[in-house]
């Protein structure tokens, strides 16, 4: 079989596994919305509140990165371009730091039941693992170099200074080892800089594999 072949049988099997992603990630995204528009204010002090607090969360905007990325690559599993690369690079750690971080942390801290712990394994189980087993099978690769992982530091930066600009303002934060109310700003940013080294640790580890992984970008099939 070519290396053209090759690729070419790939590209339904790409589309169906990044379309999956796409579902279990924005499908939990989906039901975590629906209970927070009709389920009133909950735990926060208005329902508007609650509301801005659920895209507030890392855990929220990683799913919604990692599907739609995915929805992207499940209808061009070639697609490519410098931001893009970037995209897809910051998709594919931040679900993988929002499944590590969860589940080995957060897990069991607050009780679910019912539409909350089908969100919940959808958000922060199957989306992670499928998301990383995605790209191990179809790439798109090789996309990742230096420059692109330095950029990808951006997004989560930025989400960072929001979280405390935020939390300092209303008082709330998103998830206990980042709460300055309870842990002091000295606390917060050093948990802050564990994760941060654990993305990063990622993020070179893409990048060694990246040139590693069987090439899968069908944007250069030789002729």
């Amino acid at each position: 079989m070519t290396y053209r072949n090759a690729l070419s049988e790939q590209a339904p099997f790409a589309r169906v596994l990044h379309l999956l992603v796409a579902l279990l990630a924005l499908g939990g995204f989906a039901i975590e919305l629906v209970v927070a528009l009709t389920g009133g204010p909950g735990i926060a002090p208005t329902h508007a509140e609650r509301v801005v607090r659920l895209f507030s969360y890392f855990t929220i905007q990683s799913n919604l990165l990692i599907g739609g990325v995915s929805l992207a690559l499940a209808l061009d599993p070639r697609r490519d371009g410098p931001v893009f690369r970037v995209l897809r690079l910051d998709a594919l750690l931040c679900i993988a730091v929002t499944g590590i971080v969860y589940n080995t942390v957060l897990r069991g801290l607050v009780e679910l039941t019912g539409a909350g712990m089908v969100s919940n394994v959808m958000l922060h189980v199957l989306s992670p693992v499928l998301a990383v087993v995605a790209w191990v099978l179809v790439g798109p690769r090789p996309r990742v170099t230096a420059r692109t992982v330095w950029w990808s530091v951006v997004y989560p930066i930025a989400w960072l200074v929001y979280t405390f600009v935020r939390g300092a303002a209303t008082g709330w934060y998103p998830y206990p080892f980042l709460d300055v109310t309870e842990l002091g700003y000295a606390g917060a940013l050093i948990n802050s800089a564990g994760v941060a080294v654990v993305f990063l640790a990622l993020a070179w580890g893409v990048r060694w594999a990246d040139g590693r992984l069987p090439d899968t970008d069908r944007s250069r099939v030789p002729a």
